[in-house]
């Protein structure tokens, strides 16, 4: 990876809420089916956000967006792997890149997130809210 980004994001859906302020979460949020099954928390780039939603959370009325800055992760060797999506689990997703993987024994939790945002989908979809230009396209770090 020859840009390292600032932050990276994780995607939570509206059935597992997730405290507003950072300082309110636990050391460790539950894990997702999805996260536990691969072995690895599934993180995305801002620009990765948008797919991210559109594979996998067409039916969720919200999520929670969770900003973690990058270089505290990837200071410990190991811990962020860069690697391609799975094609069976989301079909093809070109000109995304490869995806960022937390291997950290799935700690995800207050130590970790920066802040979090309430991302409602609107009525033309999770396309137009991530797109729009707003308040939630101004908090993520391209």
């Amino acid at each position: 990876m020859s840009d390292t980004p600032t932050y990276i994001y994780k995607l939570v859906a509206h059935t597992s809420p997730v405290p507003l302020d950072p300082a309110d979460l636990p050391p460790a949020l539950p894990i997702s089916d999805i996260d536990q099954s691969s072995g690895f928390i599934h993180l995305s780039t801002a620009s990765q956000i948008r797919g991210t939603l559109v594979h996998f959370f067409t039916s969720d009325p919200h999520v929670f967006v969770l900003r973690l800055p990058y270089e505290p992760l990837a200071r410990l060797p190991g811990q962020i792997k860069w690697e391609n999506p799975e094609r069976n689990v989301c079909g093809p997703r070109p000109g995304e890149g490869l995806f960022p993987h937390l291997y950290n024994g799935f700690k995800l939790g207050k130590d970790e997130v920066e802040s979090v945002w309430k991302l409602e989908r609107g009525e033309g979809g999770w396309e137009v809210v991530v797109e729009s230009d707003g308040p939630f396209k101004a908090w993520l770090v391209y």
